[in-house]
């Protein structure tokens, strides 16, 4: 069993500590939208729509919920406004579970997955991209992996030294070039010496310029095909970085990013400074792609695999 089958207390505390400052905005408005009503009727539900639009859940997938919510009023005739948080919190569980088959376990244990198990990460400059796959490598290595990185965004001024610095600080090794140089060639070193050493998990980091659409899939383009050559299954997983704090601007990313490659997971970060959470449940309703893991705080242990339930609970339960 991995040790992220279950979430222990720490974990619990972390995620309900990250996601304070949406959940305080959610019921702070929600409670005043319910004052001195008894029944959950038109006028309260009006009010939670505007509500989770605020929070960044999505006009499209807000209605979803909403008419979730219309239907239980509809069947159960009696819903008070005592009873609306757990409504609430049951229907968007099961809107996430019905875009996610199930969560994603044992996502720091690598027995199940191919040996080495390639993963390229891809994202704009600035949404934490380079720092989360610093934490990556740590819960790696923590579990006694073997993990090379490769600094394939040389382009980004001081990406590759960022990248360097977290080497040496989580321990392993760290494949450059420098700036300027072939974000492909790069990759294809990293892989080899993957290979030499026996690793487990190789983590390519690349560039991420949605100014120039044209030139990021070219560039995706060729790391996967160079890649290939030294490993044709590779790479096993494509993880698109997004930063929660940024709300409707991470779905556009989201949108864009789906335009010029194919994504296999997702990881949002920034969730503890923001109040806008809700986008969580906005993007796996409308991207129907894996999130993998969440980031809600500073700490290496914040980067969290992601589970719905714990997630809902921490957001919605008072």
């Amino acid at each position: 069993m991995g040790l992220f089958d279950f979430f222990s207390k720490d974990k619990k505390e972390s995620l309900d500590k990250g996601l304070e400052k949406s959940k305080s905005s959610i019921f702070d408005k929600l409670t005043r939208a319910i004052v001195g009503k008894s029944k959950v009727d038109d006028e309260v539900l009006d009010e939670l729509e505007e509500i989770l639009i605020s929070s960044d859940v999505g006009v499209e997938t807000t209605v979803k919920i909403i008419r979730r919510i219309e239907a239980r009023v509809e069947r159960d005739k009696f819903t008070t406004t005592d009873e609306l948080d757990r409504i609430l919190r049951e229907e968007v569980a099961a809107l996430l579970a019905e875009n996610r088959s199930q969560d994603v376990k044992d996502s720091f244990e690598t027995e199940h997955l191919p040996k080495p198990y390639v993963l390229m990460v891809v994202g704009v400059n600035g949404v934490g991209k380079t720092t989360t796959i610093g934490k990556l490598a740590y819960n790696f290595n923590k579990r006694g992996k073997k993990v090379v990185l490769g600094a394939a965004d040389t382009f980004r001024a001081a990406a590759v030294d960022q990248l360097k610095l977290w080497g040496e600080r989580v321990g392993v090794p760290v494949i450059d070039h420098g700036m300027n140089t072939d974000p492909s060639s790069v990759a294809f070193d990293a892989v080899k010496k993957g290979m030499e050493m026996d690793a487990d998990v190789i983590i390519i980091d690349t560039a991420g310029r949605l100014h120039t659409k044209v030139n990021l899939m070219n560039e995706l383009g060729k790391i996967k095909r160079v890649v290939q050559k030294f490993l044709p299954e590779a790479p096993h997983e494509v993880m698109l970085v997004l930063d929660g704090s940024t709300g409707q601007n991470a779905v556009i990313q989201a949108r864009e990013f789906t335009k010029v490659t194919e994504l296999n997971s997702l990881t949002i970060t920034k969730l503890d400074g923001t109040a806008k959470g809700g986008v969580v449940i906005g993007i796996s309703d409308e991207f129907k792609i894996p999130i993998k893991y969440i980031g809600v705080g500073e700490k290496m242990e914040d980067l969290q695999v992601f589970n719905k339930t714990e997630f809902v609970d921490s957001l919605f339960k008072k």
